[in-house]
Parts: structure tokens; sequence; C-alpha cells
């Protein structure tokens, strides 16, 4: 290893403090903008902080044009605290999540994401999650897509024109080492505007299994998410593509044989993206 004169050091040094005082500035010149924001939306009369569509727009953005020695996914999770956190500062919202599995992936999943300035508030159950959002004034919700075994077809919870919708799904970044990849839906209130529609999720009822819907499924260029047996036989959560409408996958499934199929829409997401590798190795 070379020998780095003191000197040199010092002024690498100089330089770091430069740099961090630059990124406190501009942090803090982005809290003024956002006061200023504030103020506007009251005059308008308000409404919800939350923009998932914008959101995945910059992390998208930001990842284009990431390079260098930063781990991906530092980069990352700074962006998600500083989006989440803003938000919070401009609407105060809190964050329930399904934590019945007992695992940490999705509390690892909540604090990537949000960060330790939005409260946390734990449930023991995804219709618990949906009670709470939906009873608060404009709080979030956290479900695992995978629930676990217990907790049946819980975007039924989901159907009502009212009830709660799915306006995010995270990670926006796909990756297979990803730190916090456990794939969990996002659900509010819903939203005026500002929701992604790349992908719209669909609650589906039919009367039975039948071998053939995934294929009649994926044929439209959707996806079984998850299966589970109801009250009035099977409910399939569906994602398909934002330009299909609803009655594309009910003919689909009843192509395929199935009978008395009632869909719901229960929310859309921007569709997600997959990381380019990373090519920063530290030395």
């Amino acid at each position: 290893m070379t020998n780095v004169p003191s000197a040199d050091l010092a002024k690498l040094r100089v330089e770091i403090d430069r740099i961090d005082g630059q990124m406190h500035s501009l942090l803090m010149e982005r809290g003024r903008i956002i006061d200023s924001l504030i103020a506007i939306k009251a005059k308008q009369g308000g409404g919800s902080a939350f923009r998932p569509a914008r959101e995945a727009s910059m992390m998208r953005a930001m990842i284009g044009r990431h390079k260098g020695l930063l781990p991906l996914d530092t980069v990352e999770g700074i962006w998600r605290v500083i989006i989440s956190t803003f938000t919070y500062v401009q609407a105060p919202y809190s964050v329930h999540v399904d934590v019945s599995r007992g695992d940490s992936a999705i509390r690892d999943s909540a604090r990537f994401n949000f960060g330790f300035t939005v409260p946390f508030v734990p449930h023991m159950s995804p219709q618990a999650v949906v009670e709470a959002v939906n009873a608060s004034g404009g709080d979030l919700g956290l479900l695992a897509l995978d629930a676990g075994p217990n907790a049946g077809p819980w975007w039924l919870h989901l159907s009502e024109p009212a009830a709660p919708k799915v306006i995010a799904r995270l990670p926006f970044v796909e990756r297979s080492d990803h730190p916090a990849g456990m794939p969990v839906m996002v659900i509010s209130k819903p939203l005026p505007d500002g929701t992604a529609k790349d992908v719209v999720l669909e609650s589906i009822r039919v009367d039975r299994w039948r071998g053939g819907y995934v294929q009649a499924i994926a044929d439209i260029g959707g996806e079984v998410l998850g299966a589970a047996a109801s009250e009035s036989g099977l409910a399939m959560l569906v994602a398909i593509p934002g330009a299909l409408e609803a009655r594309d996958l009910v003919a689909a499934l009843s192509a395929a044989g199935a009978a008395d199929v009632r869909s719901a829409e229960i929310g859309a997401h921007a569709q997600r993206f997959t990381a380019p590798p990373y090519s920063g190795t530290p030395k």
C-alpha cells in the first residue's frame, strides 16, 4: 500500500468536510422548498402528500445515473429515507405493518423504505392493518405479498370501493441481493391523483381452482400473485398490465372454464425495474 503524505490526507479530509457541508445545506434547502409546498397546498385545500408514480420515477432516474464505489443499496436507502421523511414533514403519517409472520424481513422493509422518523405500528394480521389504515387520517399500511399460511385471501379486504387500495409495490428496485427484498404492498386510502397504473391489481373470485388459470392469465400478460380458498370458492390476487381492462381478465378466465367470475380492482403500482449489475468494487 502506498503511503499518502499527511498533507495530502489533510486536504482530502477538508474536501470531505466541504462536501458534507454542501449535502447538509442541500437537504435544508429541500426542506425550505417543502415548506413553501406545504403553504401552497394549504391554500389549495390540502390533499395527500403521497405521489407513488413520482417516487418510482425518482428511484429509476437515481439508479440510472449511479456509478462509483458507493454501494447502490446505500444510495437507494438514503433516498428512500429522504423521500419518506419529507413526505412525513408535509403531512405526518404512520406505517401500519403486519408482523404476524414473526420474521424480521418486513420490519427491515419498513425501516429501509420509511426510516425511523415515520412511526412504525405493528399489527398481528393483514385485516388489522387494513382497518387501521381505513380509520386513519392518511396513514400507510405494509403487507407482505406472501402474508403467510394463516392470512387467507387478505386482498379481499381491499375490494370495497371505499376500502384502502394498493398504491405501490416495494422494493421499487428488483435485484437478488436486495437488503430489503421481501415483496410488499403499500396500501392507503384511495388517492385522488399521483398513483402509478403500470400494473393493476384485481381481486378475483371464481367457483373453484382449475389448472388452466395461470396460463390463461399469462397469455394476456398477467400474473397470479396469490390464491386461497374463500367462502364463495376461490379467491385470486392477479396483476395485469395497466393497458388491459378487468373484462379482458374475466373473459380469459371464463374461457379457461371459470364460473361465477367476479372482479374488483384493489389498486395499482409502478412497474418495478431491475438494477444493472453493481460495478463498483471497493479496493
